[in-house]
């Protein structure tokens, strides 16, 4: 019997149909083992040994694994054709060596496609595990556990609120809080442009001043309004000519077929995906055979699939579409035996494929692909420039004619900027015309800030940096999101007050290690090993013999330090010189103390230095006070029942109220839809929970109040969501009882088993993929994939959750489930003695 090792089910399937009944295949779902995640995984003293660990969720399907290679002649080993698929084919091989129940005979095959032709091919040229791409594995392995699990504790004990880091991450994270400083000091500059408006036979065009009074202008040349309407007036007052006709040929050639990179940019810019689900669709589209393998750094195309895509090219248009000879596209990926084909199409003569977003994306890689064996796209340029009588003004128009589409009939390249002048159409104009002048027009302009980074933006900007691979953007995006480091908003990146304070620390402390030069590099060395050119282990080596004193040397710093360094290094974004001349560290609240930055349980923050006589406070992320400052708490009036003030003050999380001092002080949040605060107001959401009344039915009491997902009302254990404060105290009881039995019908959050909608999709699991969902459950929250469910520990904020995390919880949750359910089952059965039933525990506990 033949055994074939694959990842997924769904790629399992369909080989074996493919294979026939000679072959058996089963698959590993991901990696079957990692780094445990405690000290000592990797020991530097020991050559960088490694202690690996199964997961716990792969134990059922190990066990199948081995007990069907113990009767198998021959295992094949059919991962992904990457690294990554290399190393999973290496787990799957030690932990069957280890259990002495390897084969004598194990090859290793791959395909760049789900398709018949490609598997049969691959069967017959089996090969090696390569240990240069699993030696490359285990150095990048390493290398990221070295650093998370060296440098986040520092940051625990002396960056408080600060989750963790990462080798790339941390330098993605730097990219965008470097924009993010850039928007902030950019002073936006006032220009002007003059524009006239012609008609030469019929057809409109503008025209622009480029010439004035004897000087070339350009975007910036005209600064004032006075000196803009002096040129209107000059161009309204001037009879312009044609002075000159330029045209010249010009040729686009199509772009390459997508990369991981290119196809991950494209699908932002085209469709809205994030990186993340573009890879997820992707996957699915190649796990049914529609696309070639969605890794990659390789843009040529096998000459079968060149031949397929020019043939489907004459089918569509005509043979002018296709060039004489095929195109051939090179990499400029440095390592080539990571460089694999481009994504494709398995058959270009399917121009969809599946629905939905599976069905968009592969119209996406479909046409690129189809495209880059198109003719080039043949057009013409014009330039037009106009002079009045007396040779004080010139204009000039723009514009390019359509000679040939080529390739652009089916595909054009998204942008990330806007588009040029170059598409306006133009009359047939010739040297001495006078066209028609219509209107002129002064418009006013200030020039703009660098755009925050999207998806495509980003992922363009680490490529062009060769920071981490193109394989790995989608998951070091999703961290930076989980970590709650930067937000998304409309599609561009926000760096968070925790970002930007990670970054700080970073780069005073730890500069080296997030300077972009240095991090490439360190890639590139990286590369070598993939490519046999270097060591894995002295490349790690080198690494740590650096990076382990200077992670020693900054946790003898106390904490105060730490923060005394940052207040220094931070000043001029913290402080940043008044208009006045006035001293920007001088409090504004009492006037003779200083700010400077603290650190407090939930972070940093700028304090007054006369605390606690002077309780000024501004979070970190205001930059000067620029977002708003909050100079300490308003009095809004005394509460009549008690006699204690009632105070506005700024928190962690946002404004709030409180009523009294110390720990017998009541709070509550100011929500957002309540308009201007007044002290009845405050004492209205101090009052909360309210009750409505007494359910009819239950004799139990209706609350409504406010909680951290907004207003609602609760009876019972069950709860209904209302849609504003408001109505937190206006519902009366018949509108409360409507409203609670419609969230029961609904699947609210009521009875026991009814239907709840997550509170967030995580995403899949990385080892399962199944799909991991956060859930509010009627004890707290919990993750589940559908099978397994996890409580959410008290130490894990929701909003922080990651992906990894709540694996980690379903995982541990399901390897403890088994031992339950056996217990359970054993109990009835009462057959076999207790003494009997000892070694079979211990057995199990050792093949565990």
């Amino acid at each position: 019997m033949q055994l074939v090792i694959v990842e997924s089910p769904a790629k399992a399937k369909t080989i074996e149909k493919y294979l026939g009944s000679d072959y058996h295949v089963l698959a590993s779902y991901g990696h079957v083992r990692d780094l445990p995640a405690k000290d000592g995984s990797v020991d530097p003293d020991a050559e960088f040994a490694m202690e690996w660990e199964t997961y716990a969720d792969k134990s059922r399907q190990l066990k199948a694994i081995t007990d069907e290679a113990k009767k198998a002649d021959r295992l094949i080993l059919a991962t992904d054709p990457d690294r990554e698929g290399e190393a999973i084919s290496w787990h799957v091989q030690e932990v069957l060596r280890l259990r002495k129940a390897l084969p004598k005979e194990v090859e290793r095959v791959t395909f760049n496609a789900i398709t018949k032709p490609a598997i049969l091919a691959a069967m017959k040229a089996p090969r090696e595990l390569d240990t240069d791409l699993i030696d490359a594995y285990r150095a990048r392995r390493a290398l990221d556990y070295l650093v998370g699990f060296t440098l986040s504790p520092v940051l625990w004990r002396k960056l408080p609120g600060a989750k963790s880091a990462g080798r790339v991450q941390s330098v993605a994270l730097r990219i965008i809080v470097q924009r993010e400083r850039e928007i902030e000091l950019f002073r936006p500059q006032e220009y002007w442009s003059v524009e006239a408006s012609f008609e030469h036979d019929g057809t409109p065009f503008t025209a622009r001043l480029t010439n004035w009074e004897g000087k070339k202008l350009d975007r910036l040349s005209i600064g004032a309004e006075g000196d803009a309407m002096r040129a209107k007036a000059d161009v309204e007052a001037g009879r312009f000519t044609v002075a000159s006709v330029e045209t010249k040929p010009a040729t686009r050639n199509p772009p390459p077929p997508f990369t991981t990179s290119t196809l991950q940019q494209e699908a932002a810019r085209k469709l809205g995906f994030s990186a993340s689900h573009t890879m997820r669709i992707a996957q699915g589209l190649y796990e049914d055979g529609a696309i070639t393998y969605m890794r990659t750094d390789g843009v040529q195309m096998d000459g079968s699939a060149i031949d397929a895509a020019r043939k489907a090219v004459i089918e569509r248009y005509d043979g002018g579409y296709v060039p004489d000879k095929p195109r051939q596209y090179q990499t400029k990926a440095k390592n080539a035996q990571e460089a694999h084909e481009a994504i494709r199409p398995t058959d270009f003569s399917k121009d969809r494929a599946g629905g939905g977003d599976h069905a968009r994306l592969y119209e996406l890689i479909w046409k690129r692909a189809l495209a880059s064996q198109m003719s080039a796209a043949r057009m013409e340029r014009t330039t037009i420039e106009l002079e009045d009588g007396t040779g004080k003004a010139v204009l000039r128009a723009t514009g390019q004619v359509m000679i040939f589409p080529g390739y652009l009939a089916l595909y054009e390249e998204g942008r990330d900027d806007d588009g040029d002048e170059d598409s306006r159409r133009l009359p047939l104009l010739k040297s001495g015309d006078a066209p028609a002048k219509r209107g002129v027009a002064a418009e006013q302009h200030f020039t703009q800030p660098p755009p925050r980074y999207s998806d495509a933006s980003l992922i363009k900007r680490l490529e062009e940096l060769g920071i981490g691979r193109p394989s790995t953007y989608a998951s070091i995006i999703d961290v930076l999101k989980d970590r709650g480091y930067v937000r998304l908003e409309k599609n561009r990146f926000f760096a968070e007050e925790s970002g930007r304070l990670l970054t700080a620390f970073l780069e005073r402390f730890f500069e080296k290690y997030v300077s972009y030069d240095f991090t490439a590099g360190l890639e590139e060395e990286l590369d070598d090993v993939s490519g046999g050119r270097a060591q894995w282990q002295s490349v790690l080596d080198a690494f740590w013999s650096d990076f382990k004193p200077r992670t020693e040397e900054v946790k003898e710093r106390q904490p105060s330090e730490v923060t005394a360094a940052l207040d220094e290094f931070l000043s001029d974004y913290l402080f940043p010189p008044k208009d006045d001349g006035s001293d920007p560290r001088s409090c504004p609240n009492c006037g003779d103390g200083r700010l400077a930055l603290r650190g407090g349980r939930f972070g940093a923050f700028v304090a007054c230095s006369n605390y606690p006589e002077c309780k000024y406070t501004r979070r970190f992320a205001q930059g000067g006070g620029a977002a708003g400052e909050d100079s300490g708490p308003e009095t809004l009036g005394t509460d009549p029942a008690t006699g204690l003030p009632v105070e506005r003050k700024s928190g962690r999380f946002g404004p709030y109220i409180q009523l009294g001092d110390g720990k017998d002080a009541k709070r509550a949040s100011i929500p957002k839809d309540i308009g201007e605060l007044d002290l009845e107001w405050a004492l209205k959401l101090l009052s909360l929970p309210r009750e409505v009344g007494t359910h009819p039915e239950s004799g139990a009491p209706i609350t409504a109040s406010i909680g951290r997902y907004g207003p609602y009302l609760a009876h019972d254990g069950k709860y209904a969501r209302l849609t504003s404060t408001a109505e937190v105290f206006e519902t009366g009881m018949n509108a409360a009882v409507v409203k609670l039995a419609e969230a029961a019908a609904n699947g609210g959050r009521p009875a026991r088993g009814a239907a709840r909608e997550p509170l967030k999709m995580l995403g899949k699991h990385p080892r399962t993929e199944l799909e991991i969902k956060l859930m509010e459950g009627r004890y707290g929250a919990y993750v589940t994939d559908g099978e397994t469910n996890a409580t959410l520990p008290k130490s894990i904020e929701k909003d922080a959750l990651t992906l990894e995390e709540a694996a980690q919880l379903i995982d541990a949750r399901a390897a403890a489930a088994p031992a339950k359910k056996g217990k359970k089952k054993a109990a009835p059965k009462k057959k076999a003695p207790a003494k009997k039933a000892a070694p079979k525990k211990a057995a199990a506990k050792k093949t565990a």
